[in-house]
């Protein structure tokens, strides 16, 4: 049997219900971070969680963040809501209520907070686009319809994503992908003006059908707290491109590995069309499901598998992690909080990576 090398940190189970998740853990147990053979990625247990009856409360929760105050932050796509959970972890509170009026949401695709507590939601009233912006108790600031350009739809595991932008909240600015405009990443303004635009889409040699070729330049747009933005395209050849505070292209890197191999060589070479909303879409698959950027500049780049591959501020691939919660994690979400926490959907699990990127 082959040898699989091991180092020895300290991980802790779920929190019980009233303890708080970002105290020390109520009891330990002795986990491990070492080397799978099978995939060669190194194995991450998580240090807390929020409690399994909240946590289980949630029907589909894609984003999981918390304020620099400690309350936590639960995007519930499913049930189309937000919910606010208490540092101490003793209760969840419903901000956001359904519905198509000014400060309720329906249909949501994207969430983003800042660490003031305000957070944005993307949703789609009448088929419209519509951006929200909440304060941290869930009363309504402000919001603004996008022009009706029809974005690029996206499939995960079969599932139809919405062609709502994916984006990121710096509580100044709010940053879309947007590859309907002509660039990948488009900053508005929190009132609904746009700033800027950056990033030309990449060549995907289907230019020519216009959905199809704005679907493969669909992504992810981060901004880095070290200066500077990120961009992850989630479909196609997997690829991350980064940029400077102005929006000049520094550099682009191919996103790639073995667990990756089966994806790549079960790509495509057509994409058949889909009927949605009154028009036809084709069903291109996600490649990349989630991605971040830690407090130091490194890219975090989760994949369909329950892998996760880490890179350096210039580029190259310093880990690949498997991230275990009750078992092995696909995350659909990640977010850096304070200090070297990381918040994962599904399940609100939080690790410590302080000893994973110093």
């Amino acid at each position: 049997m082959r040898a699989v090398s091991r180092i020895v940190l300290v991980s802790a189970v779920l929190l019980a219900p009233g303890s708080a998740p970002h105290d020390p853990p109520q009891r330990e147990m002795r986990a491990v971070i070492g080397t799978r053979a099978s995939t060669h990625a190194e194995i991450l247990s998580s240090t807390s969680a929020l409690p399994a009856h909240i946590a289980t409360s949630f029907s589909d929760p894609i984003a999981f963040t918390q304020t620099s105050a400690g309350q936590y932050l639960v995007f519930d796509r499913r049930a189309q809501a937000v919910y606010a959970i208490d540092p101490a972890g003793t209760e969840a509170t419903r901000l956001v209520q359904i519905g198509e009026e000014r400060g309720r949401i329906i249909r949501p695709t994207s969430f983003a907070s800042e660490p003031g507590g305000t957070f944005v939601v993307a949703d789609q009233p009448g088929g419209r686009q519509r951006i929200q912006r909440f304060a941290d108790r869930g009363y309504l600031l402000n919001g603004f319809t996008l022009a009706a350009q029809p974005g690029p739809r996206l499939v995960v595991e079969g599932f139809a994503l919405g062609d709502g932008p994916s984006l990121q909240f710096t509580g100044d600015s709010i940053f879309l992908s947007q590859p309907q405009t002509g660039s990948l990443i488009t900053e508005y303004t929190w009132d609904g003006q746009v700033r800027r635009a950056f990033g030309g889409l990449r060549a995907t040699g289907h230019e020519a059908d216009r959905a199809l070729h704005l679907s493969l330049n669909a992504g992810l747009p981060l901004v880095d707290p070290t200066g500077g933005f990120c961009f992850v395209f989630q479909s196609g050849i997997p690829t991350f491109r980064r940029y400077d505070g102005a929006g000049a292209l520094v550099f682009e890197r191919h996103i790639e590995g073995r667990e990756l191999d089966d994806a790549l060589r079960s790509q495509p070479s057509t994409w058949p069309a889909r009927e949605a909303d009154d028009r036809a879409w084709p069903a291109v698959p996600s490649v990349i499901r989630a991605a971040a950027i830690d407090p130091h500049g490194n890219l975090w780049v989760a994949l369909n598998d329950p892998i996760v591959y880490v890179y350096s501020p210039d580029g190259d691939k310093i880990r690949t992690l498997q991230l275990r919660g009750a078992g092995p994690l696909a995350p659909t979400s990640l977010f850096f909080g304070a200090g070297s926490r990381l918040l994962v959907t599904p399940g609100c699990y939080i690790f410590d990576v302080a000893r994973i990127v110093p």
